[in-house]
């Protein structure tokens, strides 16, 4: 059983927690949802309801959980809407892992654009700004990116502060994930867009004593099982 030796955090109020130096490395299995109708066809579905996997989202449901079925997961995470609990689905089933709904991970609030065409935002004077300076750019009725990287960094700050020294998947959407790699990337959030997110893609973040370390990025292949570098350096020792 590995144990958390943090002082508590204050992890309240959507607060990240702070945490002391870990004593094993924590590894995040991101995952963009599989893909919808809505993806294949150019339309933002932002926050909306009812917006479900289509039959290539389904077969990348069930590949993405051969993918990890063999890691040493400790729990499960998703964003409520159906299309990433739905990616989350077999994965849960193959390891008997309840599914964590968690609001901090939901899509951007594109606020009046939701459910607009991609090729008919593409032409307004504003969507330029999204290319060009997303850290500046509000989506009308909507959120900021800004405001999208810190929710979301402080989602994942409170799930790793919660599962230290454990392996945990975080079932996401594509501008959520882009915008969360750039902070422990260190790249400016203008420059996010440069980050290439699919959907059904599996990302692993590692966290230890030295920092965040990102190991895979837009996976779809197979890897193999992670392991704790700390047990390997105590056999060495021994």
């Amino acid at each position: 059983m590995l144990t958390d030796t943090r002082e508590p955090g204050p992890g309240q109020d959507g607060q990240a927690p702070t945490p002391s130096v870990p004593e094993r490395t924590t590894y995040l299995f991101i995952v963009r949802h599989g893909q919808t109708e809505w993806n294949r066809t150019g339309v933002l579905a932002g926050r909306m309801p009812g917006v479900h996997l289509n039959e290539r989202g389904r077969e990348q449901a069930a590949r993405i959980a051969h993918q990890l079925r063999k890691q040493p997961l400790s729990a499960i995470y998703s964003s409520p809407l159906e299309r990433c609990v739905e990616t989350a689905a077999p994965l849960a089933e193959a390891l008997e892992l309840p599914i964590r709904e968690e609001p901090g991970l939901l899509e951007v609030d594109f606020g009046d654009w939701e459910g607009g065409d991609l090729k008919a935002l593409g032409k307004r004077a504003e969507w330029s700004l999204v290319q060009v300076y997303p850290s500046g750019f509000r989506f009308p009725g909507g959120e900021t990116l800004r405001e999208v990287q810190s929710r979301v960094v402080a989602t994942l700050e409170r799930i790793r502060g919660e599962h230290v020294g454990q392996a945990v998947a975080v079932f996401a959407h594509g501008d959520v994930i882009r915008t969360a790699l750039a902070f422990y990337l260190g790249i400016p959030l203008d420059l996010f867009q440069r980050i290439q997110i699919d959907n059904g893609s599996v990302s692993l973040l590692a966290f230890h004593r030295y920092g965040p370390r990102l190991l895979r990025m837009n996976e779809t292949g197979e890897f193999p099982a992670v392991q704790w570098p700390e047990d390997k350096a105590e056999k060495v020792a021994d």
